[in-house]
C-alpha cells in the first residue's frame, strides 16, 4: 500500500475564514491531509490584542473551528513563541510545508521571517501567500520609492490598477491531518469573566465568516442605498458595519470589492454610494501601507514638529472622556456606545478623538490606547492612523486648527437627537433644540426634562470657546 502523502500546516493568523483563503485553497488543491493552526502568540512582537478585540477572536475561532469541522478538518490551537510552535508541530506530524498568508504589517513579517528560519532546519518547506489587502505596497511606490502619504492620490492609483484578483471558493472538502493535542480556548483567558463586561458586545455582534458574508449581503441590500450621505448620521442605520469581520479576515477585501462592484453593475443608482463605500475600504489599505513604511505608528508623530507639542497630564479630565461624563452629550454618547457595543459611529470617532486632543490637551496615544483595548474592530494600523489624522500630526492629517464643536456636529449629524437618547437617557427628556447644549436650558426646562446638571448629568468639563482658543495657541507655540 502507498505512504498516504505529508500533511501540510495551513497558519492561520488574521485571516479566520474558508473562502478566500490564499494558502488553505492552495493547500487543499494538493489533495494532501491538511493541518489548520492557530497560534496564541504573545512572546513575539506583534502587539497584544485589547480587552474587547480578545473576546472577538475568541468567538471567531470557535465559528472558524465549527466550518472547518463542517468540511472535514479542525482547527488546533497552540500558545507560544510563533516559529517554535510551528517546528515542534512539523516534528509532530512530518508535515511536509506550511502555508500562510502574509500580512504586510512589520511585526508579522518579522514573525514570518523567523518561522521561515526555523523551518529551514527541519524538512518542511515554508510558502506564503498575498491575500490581506487590495494593493500589496510594493505596488504604489513614489518616485523616491516611499509610500504616499495623501489618501486621494494613494486612492487614484489604486483604482488605476483596476480590479483585484478575484476572490477564491472556500475548499468544499478538507482531508484532515494526524490528530492532534489542542489548547483549550478557555484556558487563554479571551473572554472576561469576573467581572463579565462583553454582555454588551454579545448582544451586538456575532463574530464569524458566516455573520461576516451575511452583514455585506444585507448591507449592499438594504443601507448601501444613501450611503455617501447616510453615513455621517449616526442617528441611521447608515454604515456596514463590517470593521471588526475585516479586522479579523473573516471576510476579505476582495471580496467585499468584487460584492460592491456587482451590485452597482445590477443597480446603476447606487453607483455613487458604491465608490464611497470602496473608498472607505481604501481608507484600510492605505492605513496599513502607512503602517508598513512606519511600523511605530502607534507611538511616534508622523510630523516631527508635533513632538514639541505641550500635551497636558489630566488623569481626572481623561477618565470623565473614557466614561462617557465630559457633559457634552455627544461625546458621551459615543463614548458609552463604544463602552457597550465596542464600536463606535465612525464621525463620532472624530468627535471624541478632536475633543480629547484639543478641547483637553490630552496626548492622542492616550485615547489611541482606550480605544485599542475597547473597540472590537481596533486595527493596528486603522486605529492609529486616524488618532493622528485627528491630531494632526499624521499623514494627510486634519490641520490642528479644525477644532470640531461637539455641540454643532450633534445638531447637524443628530438634529433630533435619537443617539443622544439611545446612549445618554439621562437626557431622554430634553426638547430636540436643547439636547445637545442642556447647559442653555431654563431651570423650568430641565426640571421638566428631570435633569439636574452637575448631578444626573455633568455640566461641561471645559468651555469649547475657550478650549479652542487654548488649543490654537498651544499649536502655534509648537509651531514657532
Amino acid at each position: 500500500m502507498a505512504n498516504s502523502p505529508s500533511p501540510i500546516i495551513v497558519w492561520f493568523r488574521d485571516d479566520l475564514r474558508l473562502a478566500d483563503h490564499p494558502a488553505l485553497h492552495a493547500a487543499a488543491k494538493t489533495g494532501a491531509p491538511v493541518i489548520c493552526l492557530y497560534i496564541h502568540d504573545e512572546k513575539s512582537a506583534a502587539r497584544p490584542h485589547g480587552g474587547a478585540s480578545r473576546w472577538w477572536l475568541a468567538q471567531s475561532l470557535r465559528a472558524l473551528d465549527a466550518s472547518l469541522q463542517s468540511k472535514g478538518a479542525k482547527l488546533t490551537l497552540r500558545s507560544g513563541h510563533s516559529a517554535s510552535v510551528l517546528v515542534k508541530v512539523t516534528q509532530e506530524t512530518r508535515a511536509s510545508a506550511v502555508y500562510w498568508n502574509d500580512i504586510a504589517i512589520a511585526a508579522h513579517q518579522a514573525i514570518a521571517r523567523n518561522a521561515i528560519d526555523g523551518l529551514a532546519h527541519s524538512d518542511a518547506g515554508a510558502r506564503e501567500f498575498p491575500g490581506d489587502l487590495l494593493v500589496e505596497p510594493s505596488q504604489i511606490r513614489n518616485k523616491e520609492g516611499r509610500g504616499l502619504r495623501v489618501f486621494t492620490p494613494f486612492w487614484k492609483r489604486v483604482l488605476a490598477l483596476g480590479d483585484p484578483a478575484k476572490p477564491l471558493p472556500a475548499p468544499k472538502k478538507l482531508t484532515p491531518g494526524p490528530a492532534l493535542q489542542s489548547d483549550k480556548l478557555e484556558d487563554w483567558g479571551f473572554e472576561p469573566t469576573k467581572p463579565d463586561w462583553a454582555g454588551g458586545l454579545r448582544e451586538t455582534w456575532t463574530p464569524g465568516e458566516k455573520s461576516a458574508q451575511d452583514r455585506l449581503s444585507e448591507f449592499l441590500e438594504t443601507s448601501i442605498k444613501g450611503y455617501a450621505d447616510n453615513r455621517d448620521h449616526p442617528d441611521r442605520n447608515g454604515t456596514s458595519r463590517l470593521s471588526p469581520h475585516l479586522r479579523f479576515g473573516e471576510i476579505s477585501p476582495r471580496q467585499v470589492w468584487y460584492a460592491a462592484r456587482f451590485a452597482a453593475a445590477e443597480r446603476p443608482g447606487i453607483a455613487r454610494d458604491v465608490d464611497k463605500f470602496l473608498s472607505e475600504l481604501g481608507w484600510r489599505d492605505f492605513s496599513r501601507h502607512l503602517l508598513f513604511d512606519h511600523p511605530d505608528l502607534a507611538e511616534k508623530n508622523l510630523q516631527e514638529s508635533f513632538d514639541a507639542f505641550p500635551w497636558k497630564r489630566d488623569s481626572k479630565s481623561l477618565k470623565a472622556w473614557t466614561r462617557g461624563l465630559t457633559g457634552y452629550p455627544l461625546v458621551d454618547a459615543g463614548m458609552r456606545e463604544l463602552w457597550h457595543t465596542g464600536i463606535m459611529h465612525n464621525r463620532v470617532r472624530m468627535v471624541v478623538a478632536s475633543f480629547l486632543v484639543k478641547h483637553l490637551l490630552i496626548d492622542w496615544r492616550e485615547g489611541e490606547k482606550w480605544f485599542w483595548d475597547t473597540l472590537v474592530d481596533a486595527d493596528p494600523a486603522n486605529n492609529p492612523a486616524s488618532w493622528q489624522w485627528v491630531a494632526g500630526s499624521g499623514a494627510d492629517a486634519a490641520p490642528y486648527f479644525r477644532v470640531f464643536n461637539p455641540v454643532l456636529q450633534g445638531e447637524k449629524f443628530d438634529p433630533d437627537g435619537t443617539y443622544v437618547r439611545r446612549w445618554v437617557p439621562e437626557l431622554a427628556r430634553m426638547p430636540d433644540n436643547l439636547i445637545h447644549k442642556p447647559w442653555d436650558a431654563t431651570p423650568l426646562e430641565l426640571a421638566s426634562a428631570g435633569v439636574a446638571l452637575g448631578k444626573t448629568y455633568p455640566e461641561p468639563i471645559v468651555d469649547h470657546s475657550k478650549a479652542r482658543e487654548r488649543a490654537l495657541a498651544a499649536y502655534a507655540k509648537t509651531r514657532d
